[in-house]
């Protein structure tokens, strides 16, 4: 049987990890090339010319004064942690398939099991915002997914109690393979609710297929096409295939939530959802993860503990 490339692809190893970003000077260079490629610009002026002062850690520019750090409004704004150990964060979360839980990322890190669950939503957060910002097109099918909910009050399916709604989505080539998937908790399955979803995560003219639900339709509304198929049918579930790979999706990403976290609060849902999309979209450039993560966590917005606690409702 041949080997899936995928999953024997090389990687980044934790040697070659190390001889990048082993040391606080590595890392500090690191993102200085990811946030000033052409070097330093000044975010008040303009101008390139700038000195460093050593005892506070700051850049001062030259013609105005202004002084700014290297991490001021991004993801890492105001951290009292060495770089290294966000560095170490961004390789272990990225490089696991199934995810890691803030205790086995603070006992690794050397930090408490608080610091890594935040360290945790602010890298999930920017990954979030990245796929976000990247809409899925041309073929994708779509199916309503539940998450949670409780196991013995006697209901079972969409009405049982406590259970989270989120729209499990996936773009496929002409052939069917899996390009990108998108995993959004939503309020509830309304005509109105996938009409929004689908006008921030999904580019016009997308062809959308999913099965009979009555709020699938309200993605025409977000100008994309849509064909209704009756996935259960009297020769069975989904004869033709259709929804084959959003339905591995779906189990795959419960899976790996039960078993890494065991439980997850639904108002911190979509930041677990966007960690395994991101490291899913991202598949076939394992050793690149890295570098890209950290070069996005330098364009993310900071994201304070008071923001961090608040719960995401939407998408």
């Amino acid at each position: 049987m041949a080997k899936n490339p995928i999953q024997f692809q090389k990687g980044l190893s934790l040697t070659a990890f190390l001889s990048h970003y082993g040391d606080e000077s590595k890392c500090y260079q690191a993102l200085f090339a990811f946030r000033w490629p052409q070097g330093f610009v000044c975010p008040k002026c303009g101008h390139t010319g700038h000195c460093q002062i050593a005892s506070r850690k700051v850049l001062q520019c030259n013609y105005c004064h202004t002084q700014t750090s290297l991490t001021a409004g991004t993801i890492f704004a105001s951290t009292k942690l060495p770089l290294t150990v966000w560095f170490l964060a961004i390789y272990l979360i990225s490089q696991a398939k199934t995810g890691i839980s803030s205790m086995h990322l603070g006992r690794t890190l050397g930090v408490s099991a608080n610091t890594a669950l935040r360290i945790k939503h602010k890298l999930q957060q920017t990954m979030k915002e990245r796929d976000d910002s990247q809409p899925l097109n041309e073929l994708v099918v779509i199916d309503d997914a539940y998450w949670g909910g409780k196991k013995y009050d006697g209901v079972r399916g969409r009405g049982a109690t406590g259970k989270t709604p989120f729209v499990a989505s996936i773009s496929l080539t002409e052939e069917g393979h899996p390009v990108k998937i998108r995993l959004s908790k939503v309020i509830g399955f309304t005509k109105e609710e996938l009409t929004e979803w689908a006008k921030k995560h999904l580019s016009p003219d997308t062809l959308v297929v999913s099965d009979g639900l009555n709020c699938f339709p309200g993605v025409e509304d977000a100008d994309c096409e849509h064909e209704p198929i009756i996935s259960r049918t009297d020769n069975g579930y989904d004869e033709y295939g259709v929804f084959k790979w959003v339905n591995i999706m779906i189990g795959n990403v419960k899976n790996a939530l039960h078993g890494t976290y065991h439980h997850v609060s639904p108002s911190h849902l979509p930041r677990y959802l966007a960690e395994f999309c991101y490291r899913f979209n991202r598949r076939f450039e394992l050793h690149t993860m890295v570098n890209r993560l950290a070069y996005v966590a330098m364009r993310t917005p900071p994201m304070p503990q008071r923001l961090l606690k608040l719960a995401e409702v939407r998408w």
